[in-house]
């Protein structure tokens, strides 16, 4: 019994699926009937009627018989064929043969697809014959408008075209012979040939009206302008030439003949209508000729320059080379007194050698001024160069002999120094000795030595002949460091004195009660009767501290108020 339940839900399972899968099938079906019907309604013969207002011949002709058989076969085979699958199919659907169902579904959505293409073929290629003719109808006629006026600026401005002027009026002579082929085309119902004709004149009209605007121009450029250009060039070289002016290194002659030349050849290409060609490099010629006018410019800019700096120059030149001679004498003077690096002490030889070159270079260039056969531009350049040279070297001068006039200063505030120093360090050795300490550590001793001796060797250094300034120096700042170190001890050593004594008695008051503490004290005592106050300071505090925490920071505030309270 239950296999019998099982049995029959399976197959009801099975029948509800295979409706299911059948409803599925079906609502393809009727998509694919929807398509089929859209297709087999579209007005194809209503739009081929369209033609029937162009002129029935030619093209025009064969392109209608040729989708009207299209459309025939499309209605009469392919319509029929998909009638008959859709028939296969929904019989394929309700014997649940759903997998020959979806097949032949395949093969509708093919064939509707097929159908589909062929239409749009037609409205496509008949969109583009109707447009074709009214495109061409239009567009003739702009043509025709160019070539009207074209050939009457030809006819009116000959002289402005030169020998470009037949072969522009060859090609516009073309346009009444494309315009009969156009006429033939269009009258035979050739429309789509007939639209090539126009693309082809409309292309020919657009160039024919840029070179219309740009030949004249450029013949303006060739025949007038640039030739004016090369007499101006001639004619300011020559002027100049008259003035002294050396301008061969420019080559000017050579650059113009070959210029004229090169503008016969150009007229041949404007006799070509190679406009792009010529347009191009007459704006390089362009170029080039502003180019010598920069030139030609310079070479004035540079005359001014050099008349006008000549004589300064030479005038620099004179005062440097006494100022240098100056600065050697004083140098050797100095020497007797002063010790010089040997790199220093040679810098005003170094510059009498420079300057003896420099002025045989200058003395060269009034030469080459004189004698008119070198170009401006570089003798400017030579000039500049000596000019920042010599006052390179009256600069190296000026350093050097503020050097030899702070020798003496350096002196004086090195013994100044001295002086401080030794007062310094005096004023160190009797604040100890007037201390109320019980007495002077050894270390300390020591170190009042070295300061001493250190301000010895400051002596000594400034008492040498020739006196060595850089040694003097560096012996003044070690006796300067060495001395301020002493000074700064000092005074913490008094400080750490008189702090241990106010620690001690601050530390009394726990002497009687803290026996620990007490002994503390004592050691701390001892330590401070042999001089020994850094260990002294140690003992106390960390016994105070102990016994009282925050005693320190207490008498130290103490110490600090009557250090205030002092006038």
């Amino acid at each position: 019994m239950n296999y019998i339940i099982i049995t029959v839900i399976v197959l009801l399972a099975l029948f509800i699926v295979g409706l299911i899968i059948r409803r599925k099938h079906s609502v393809v079906i009727e998509r694919l009937e929807k398509e089929k019907m859209q297709i087999q309604h579209y007005p194809i013969f209503e739009e081929l009627t369209k033609v029937k207002a162009l002129n029935m011949n030619g093209q025009t002709e064969e392109m209608f018989e040729q989708w009207r058989n299209m459309w025939t076969e499309v209605m009469d085979v392919d319509i029929i064929k998909i009638d008959s699958m859709l028939f296969d199919a929904e019989e394929f659907i309700d014997r649940f043969k759903f997998k020959k169902a979806s097949q032949v579904q395949r093969e509708i959505e093919e064939q509707i697809a097929k159908c589909e293409k062929t239409k749009n073929q037609i409205i496509s290629e008949l969109e583009e014959l109707i447009g074709s003719e009214e495109k061409n109808r239009i567009e003739i006629e702009q043509i025709k408008e160019y070539y009207r006026s074209a050939r009457k600026t030809l006819l009116a401005h000959q002289y402005s075209f030169g020998p470009a002027l037949k072969n522009l009026e060859d090609r516009i002579e073309q346009f009444p012979e494309m315009f009969e082929q156009f006429d033939a085309l269009t009258n035979n119902g050739n429309y789509l040939q007939a639209r090539e004709i126009v693309l082809l004149l409309n292309t020919e009209a657009q160039q024919i009206v840029n070179l219309l605007n740009e030949v004249p121009t450029l013949l303006t450029e060739i025949q007038t302008k640039i030739p004016t250009s090369i007499h101006d060039l001639r004619s300011g070289q020559r002027e100049m030439e008259e003035q002294s002016y050396y301008l061969r290194h420019l080559e000017l002659n050579e650059y113009l003949n070959s210029l004229e030349q090169e503008l016969e050849g150009l007229k041949g290409e404007m006799s070509n209508l190679n406009v792009s060609t010529v347009a191009d490099r007459i704006q390089e010629i362009n170029d080039e000729i502003e180019h010598y006018y920069d030139l030609l410019e310079k070479e004035v800019m540079a005359k001014k320059f050099v008349d006008r700096n000549c004589e300064s120059t030479y005038s620099s030149l004179s005062e440097v080379l006494r100022v240098t001679k100056e600065v050697s004498d004083e140098a050797a003077y100095v020497q007797t007194s002063y010790h010089l690096p040997d790199d220093e002490a040679e810098i005003p030889k170094l510059g009498l050698k420079q300057l003896e070159v420099i002025q045989k270079r200058f003395e060269l260039l009034l030469m080459r001024v004189n004698e008119e056969k070198s170009a401006y531009s570089s003798l400017q350049e030579e000039l500049v160069e000596i000019s920042e040279e010599i006052e390179q070297i009256k600069e190296e001068q000026e350093k050097f002999s503020n050097r030899l006039k702070n020798l003496r200063i350096d002196e004086n505030k090195a013994r100044t120094q001295l002086d401080s120093l030794k007062k310094l360090l005096h004023d160190t050795d009797r604040r100890l000795h007037k201390a109320n300490i019980p007495g002077i550590p050894e270390e300390m001793d020591a170190r009042l030595e070295e300061a001493e001796e250190q301000i010895f060797i400051v002596m000594q250094s400034l008492q040498e002949v020739p006196l060595n300034m850089d040694s003097v120096n560096y012996n003044l700042l070690n006796a300067q460091r060495c001395i301020q170190e002493v000074n700064d001890h000092s005074i913490e050593m008094i400080e750490n004195a008189k702090l241990i004594e106010r620690i001690i008695q601050y530390g009394n008051r726990y002497r009687a009660t803290n026996t620990h503490l007490n002994d503390q004290l004592l050691e701390a005592e001892d330590a401070f009767l042999n001089y020994r106050y850094a260990k002294a300071l140690e003992l106390a505090a960390t016994a105070v501290e102990a016994a009282e925490p925050g005693a320190i920071k207490k008498i130290e505030e103490i110490i600090q108020d009557e250090l205030y309270a002092k006038p």
